[in-house]
């Protein structure tokens, strides 16, 4: 008898740790839905937030930055869009460290800044090889001072079809349009780490953006250094380390008159010019001073293609087509 009891009382804890655990378990589940919940909410309150902020941003930009003091170093600034920047830069009271393989070029450009009342250092150097970029900056730190901004500008555009393209040719083109930005990266980039302070300018393209015949390794070195710098900017806001003093712009012009370009094709000049160097050069100090992650130049077409890639494919293929505008093969 008393075994039949303990029995009935033992099975009666089980029953009632069992209910306890039952119910621990259901309080835990509407708990975890609520903070899911809020969490959810409060997220969808930041959304909308940024984007109101942006609309307000966009109608009312940020005021210019000073550069005044700033040490900015241009690759390919020996020529075209490097020389236009380089004197910009120069004449709001920033130090311009000149950098191109095309010495007479880039000592060129120093003069004119000079002549300016400007402040300009040269140093030839092949930006594709790291050993020598290692060496220059060395040169810089030891005569300028530390790269506060690096502008990657340097770049080559074989223009033919992609069968008739050579290898050496694929090759010097992401040497030089991508390996030569990482490069320069990971020399110039740990000062800026280190005193939470910097702008790192990449150019890219429209053709970045687009893919476009007679330029398909072209395209593929635009599209890679937008990724480079998105993904850049990910790595170091995701850093445990505050490097919110380091901005970081992306630029993608349409068809600039640097030389690059031999035969473009444009079917309506008045909607698609060609843009001057000093046109382009103006938008881009503009853009880096304001501190803007990407733009286009003209700025009209950042917003045509984010409408274009919301369609199908198809659909923004028509207005391709109508607009047929492009670079002929070389």
């Amino acid at each position: 008898m008393w075994f039949n009891v303990s029995l009935v009382h033992t099975s009666g804890k089980k029953n009632k740790l069992f209910f306890e655990t039952d119910e621990q378990g259901i309080g835990m589940k509407i708990y975890q839905g609520v903070a899911m919940t809020l969490e959810i909410l409060v997220l969808i309150v930041k959304m909308y937030a940024s984007y109101f902020y942006a609309i307000y941003k966009f109608f009312i930009p940020p005021e210019p930055k000073s550069v005044a003091g700033e040490i900015v170093l241009i690759t390919g600034a020996g020529h075209g869009m490097g020389r236009e920047m380089a004197q910009r830069f120069a004449k709001l009271g920033a130090v311009v460290v000149c950098v191109d393989i095309n010495a007479a070029g880039n000592q060129e450009t120093a003069e004119i800044i000079k002549e300016e009342k400007g402040k300009a250092h040269t140093y030839q150097c092949d930006v594709t090889n790291c050993e020598a970029i290692k060496t220059m900056a060395d040169k810089v730190k030891r005569e300028v001072g530390d790269v506060t901004m690096l502008v990657n500008n340097a770049g080559i555009m074989p223009c033919k079809p992609l069968l008739k393209t050579t290898e050496k040719e694929i090759r010097a083109s992401y040497e030089v349009n991508v390996l030569a930005h990482l490069w320069l990266l990971q020399t110039f980039l740990p000062s800026m780490m280190q005193r939470n302070h910097g702008h790192v300018v990449a150019m890219s393209s429209m053709a970045g953006v687009i893919g476009l015949r007679n330029l398909v390794p072209y395209c593929g070195t635009k599209f890679a250094v937008r990724g480079m710098m998105e993904a850049l900017h990910e790595e170091l806001r995701e850093d445990p380390r505050d490097f919110s003093g380091i901005k970081l712009t992306c630029i993608c012009p349409y068809i600039v008159d640097t030389g690059l370009c031999k035969n473009p094709k444009i079917k309506f000049p008045s909607l698609m010019k060609i843009i001057s160097p000093q046109e382009a050069a103006d938008n881009i100090v503009d853009a880096v001073r304001r501190n803007y992650n990407e733009i286009t130049i003209p700025s009209s077409l950042y917003y045509v293609n984010q409408i274009c890639r919301t369609l199908p494919r198809s659909v923004p293929l028509h207005l391709k087509d109508y607009l047929d505008s492009g670079l002929e093969a070389q």
